[in-house]
């Protein structure tokens, strides 16, 4: 088995880190074959703020993928979140210079090259440049412009950047483990690889991937990514209201939260009781199963009151009739789908990954989305080169290396 055949995804997050071994088949099937998830030490909102904390649980949890999948892993696809992710719309114009005026793949590498010089403070860095539209002689609405004839390319982008700082600690994390990053990848991006289908894309979709400090937002128009956002509230913040509420340590707090709770408290019983602990560890108190989801209701209706205020910013309110899908750890409370419903006023799904082989029974729970979109994301890059749907490489050179693989290939 080559190394060509082994993808690994790693997403590292606030509450986990999760490192996932993919092997691609003769018969281009993606087989998950290891799985390394551990507690995230290290981080605050998606970002790093203890170095050494976070290179321990990186090395642990790819320590555990190496075991189960039986394979020595060297490089990964890494996912990148956090609330220093922004996005700003670039557009760019070139001449199509060959004497046939047909666009070919070095045309569109090279609008898209000037779309992304966009002006960036000096301390934030592009992750990913996304092309939204094409157009050819002032034609409008094309997705793929190759073998298409014309005496002008246009392009509208979404060009994606984070603070230069927090894209180098993560690159230099996993580079202290001994793997080399493949690519930096942005999470939302890639969970929605591994739960969204095409008709949802196609017809407009919102992703929220709630994970333990942020919420992590992506919509679709089209088929193409047209908002990325990240507000920061996540699972943590409910956990924390708890640990207050119930005066009980934050693991406890944690653990009561996953094991009873519910966002609707009109979905629980009264009378269900359960025992918790209290602050010092020396007593314990029996409270109702109601109380703890009163407390978790309110904070839940208010990260979706941000959500939706965030999806009116982005202008995209009319443009998502697939409505909102769900993911992250957060989306495994029972009834949060109907609370999302109620305060957007849309349909609203709960996403798992699909689309992938193996150890399903493990990877299927949407804690793991993120994981598997890195591993389908980089199946992408390596096996479909599809570069008029995403250009996720960080410099000039990743364009060039795709254009210099294109001209190998077809010579």
């Amino acid at each position: 088995m080559g190394k060509a055949d082994i993808i690994v995804g790693l997403d590292i997050g606030t509450t986990k880190i999760c490192t996932l071994v993919a092997e691609v088949r003769k018969d281009d099937t993606i087989e998950i074959i290891g799985v390394g998830k551990v507690p995230s030490m290290g981080l605050r909102k998606g970002i790093i703020v203890n170095l050494e904390e976070t290179v321990k649980a990186l090395r642990r949890s790819i320590e555990d993928a190496e075991r189960m999948s039986g394979v020595s892993i060297a490089n990964a696809f890494v996912g990148i979140a956090g609330s220093h992710i922004s996005c700003v719309k670039g557009h760019g114009i070139i001449a199509v210079g060959n004497e046939r005026k047909e666009i070919m793949e070095e045309d569109v590498l090279r609008v898209i090259e000037t779309a992304k010089s966009v002006s960036l403070p000096a301390d934030r860095k592009v992750i990913h440049v996304l092309p939204v539209e094409y157009m050819i002689d002032g034609q409008r609405g094309i997705r793929d412009p190759r073998g298409m004839s014309g005496s002008r390319l246009e392009v509208d982008v979404l060009v994606i950047t984070g603070l230069t700082s927090s894209i180098q600690n993560v690159i230099k994390s996993v580079d202290r483990t001994g793997l080399h990053v493949e690519e930096v990848v942005l999470e939302p991006l890639a969970s929605a690889q591994a739960v969204l289908s095409s008709a949802e894309k196609e017809l407009g979709v919102a992703l929220v991937d709630i994970g333990g400090g942020t919420m992590d937002l992506i919509i679709f128009v089209d088929g193409g990514v047209r908002y990325t956002s990240v507000i920061p509230v996540g699972g943590d913040h409910i956990t924390n209201d708890l640990a207050v509420g119930l005066r009980t340590p934050i693991g406890s707090a944690e653990e009561i939260k996953l094991k009873y709770g519910c966002a609707m408290s009109s979905m629980v019983s009264e009378d269900e009781m359960i025992e918790i602990n209290l602050l010092g560890g020396r007593s314990r108190k029996v409270v109702s199963r109601k109380k703890i989801c009163d407390i978790i209701e309110p904070r839940i209706e208010e990260m979706f009151v941000l959500l939706k205020k965030e999806i009116i910013k982005s202008g995209a309110m009319s443009y998502i009739p697939s409505g909102l899908v769900i993911t992250g750890g957060v989306s495994l409370l029972d009834g949060i789908a109907d609370v999302a419903s109620n305060i957007l006023d849309m349909s609203v799904r709960i996403g798992s990954p699909v689309g992938v082989g193996g150890l399903v029974d493990i990877v299927s729970s949407p804690i793991y989305s993120t994981g598997v979109g890195l591993i389908k994301y980089g199946y992408g890059v390596r096996y479909q080169e599809d570069t008029y749907v995403s250009k996720p490489r960080n410099a000039v050179s990743g364009f060039f290396e795709r254009l210099s693989r294109w001209f190998s290939d077809f010579f």
